[in-house]
């Protein structure tokens, strides 16, 4: 007999179990290990089934949230698995790195109050996980193909998203990255320990059987530009998701030191390229005793994390605001806290320290209080007079930000772009340039992955409709009136 509103209530939210803090700080494996089919059907368990589920407003890619976590309830893992991959092309990755608490999970009723939200991101990653051992991909043979050739510029999850939409839809798709893997920012921006390869690995392999092509160390803007694409390789429409990952720098002194990094080049080396079994692996990465980074966003999480695992015993986070400004995950401060990260909140550096032989020794900071609110909404923070302090380091990582690289944009003058060199779109997501489409960080500045997907999803639609409705290639699709 199902249980009652007043018996789901009483459910307390499952806890995800996790490598210990201790252990995990010195390794690069997953730090969650997902729940169990007896933890994911409590969690389940805990849904009110409300009738006007706001939970699916707050889900950036329109998942049928409160329909999935029915049939976990129900103990139908495969009638959940097709909801979900039905909704979202990459639920593998968005179950470990959205920021549910901020979107899905906000609007669960059952957080209003002293309550606790459903654990949606949880119970995702539990069914794609089960899915990528039990349920076959898509073929394209089922698929109704309409003739029509589409370009995706970037591997990352907008790129991905919109490849995996647009392939359902009978579109043949080419996506060509820049880098040697597939991933984008899935793939060198995020450790191992919070998003392991493989996953990526496996998502991707979806899309492949469904029929997308992927063509790899192809940069558009230099090894041919979106024109060519359009003209010479003779594709029908273009989505433009290369993302934003021209890194941002402080620009203080010291920041031409050995041991200097932005926080892009750093998690490339070990994420990409795999500097943690260097020399094993073709690219080093400086061994540090001390690190600091210096942000608050999940990328100085990822980078202050990744350097305590490789060896560093001081490491800490600098950061200008205090706690409850910080931008990054809750869980990735509260996994952070847990594997000894030091945070020096309320301060910032202004310069860098170096050794006669030009290394890193050290950096200056000031300490800072918050003043009024700035156009973020959060309180500006304020240098203190002759506040000044040290901080004894061998490595410093820049996290502060990311901005569109201008390669691709330079070579596509009739695509417009705002004054931070983001590719201006319209509501669907098309440029200044007829059948040129774009989303993600490279349209709305550095921002989540889930974001990312929704433009991509949206985007996808949009070309559908692009493509089906122009009349140079309606004869083709629609019928004869």
């Amino acid at each position: 007999m199902p249980l009652t509103p007043k018996e789901r209530m009483k459910i307390v939210r499952q806890q995800m179990p996790e490598q210990d803090a201790q252990q995990r700080a010195t390794n690069f494996g997953e730090v969650n290990s997902g729940f169990t089919i007896e933890l994911a059907r409590l969690e389940a368990e805990r849904c009110l089934r409300c009738r006007d589920a706001k939970c699916i407003s707050g889900c950036p890619v329109g998942i049928d949230i409160p329909k999935f976590i029915e049939h976990i309830a129900d103990g139908d893992l495969h009638s959940a698995a097709d909801v979900l991959l039905r909704d979202n092309a990459l639920p593998g990755i968005t179950g470990r790195v959205c920021p549910q608490e901020e979107q899905c999970e906000q609007q669960c009723v059952r957080s209003k109050g002293a309550g606790c939200s459903v654990a949606v991101g949880h119970l995702e990653r539990f069914v794609a996980d089960w899915a990528r051992d039990n349920v076959a991909a898509a073929s394209p043979s089922n698929v109704k193909h309409t003739g029509f050739r589409v370009a995706v510029v970037g591997s990352g999850p907008a790129g991905l998203t919109a490849a995996g939409e647009l392939a359902r839809r009978g579109h043949a798709v080419t996506i060509f990255e820049a880098l040697h893997a597939v991933g984008g920012v899935l793939r060198y921006g995020i450790p191992n320990f919070r998003l392991p390869n493989e996953i990526i690995e496996s998502e991707v392999a979806r899309l492949v059987a469904l029929g997308v092509v992927i063509k790899t160390n192809v940069i558009v803007g230099t090894t041919m530009t979106v024109d060519e694409l359009m003209t010479t390789e003779g594709y029908d429409a273009v989505f433009i998701a290369n993302g934003a990952g021209l890194p941002v720098f402080m620009n203080i002194p010291g920041e031409d030191l050995n041991g200097v990094y932005s926080a892009n080049e750093f998690l490339t080396r070990v994420n990409l390229m795999e500097a943690y079994r260097f020399p094993d692996a073709d690219t080093p990465v400086v061994e540090a005793d001390r690190a600091v980074v210096i942000g608050g966003g999940n990328t100085a999480m990822d980078s202050i994390r990744t350097a305590r695992r490789l060896g560093a015993k001081e490491a800490t986070l600098v950061y200008r605001r205090g706690r409850t400004e910080m931008p990054a995950r809750q869980e990735e401060i509260h996994h952070a806290e847990q594997e000894g990260i030091e945070f020096r909140l309320l301060c910032s550096p202004v310069r860098i320290l170096g050794t006669e032989s030009g290394w890193v020794r050290g950096v200056e900071c000031v300490e800072m209080e918050l003043g009024d609110a700035d156009a973020s909404g959060r309180r500006r923070p304020v240098p203190i007079p002759e506040s000044e302090f040290t901080i004894d380091c061998d490595m410093v990582i820049e996290a502060i930000g990311t901005r569109a690289n201008p390669l691709l944009t330079s070579t596509t003058p009739d695509i417009n772009v705002n004054r931070w060199g983001n590719i201006e779109v319209d509501e669907d997501g098309m440029t200044s340039r007829l059948g040129v489409f774009a989303g993600g960080d490279i349209t709305r500045g550095a921002a989540t992955v889930i974001l990312a997907m929704g433009d991509g999803k949206r985007a996808a639609a949009a070309i559908d409709r692009y493509l089906l409705r122009n009349p140079a290639h309606s004869e083709a699709i629609l019928p004869a009136r």
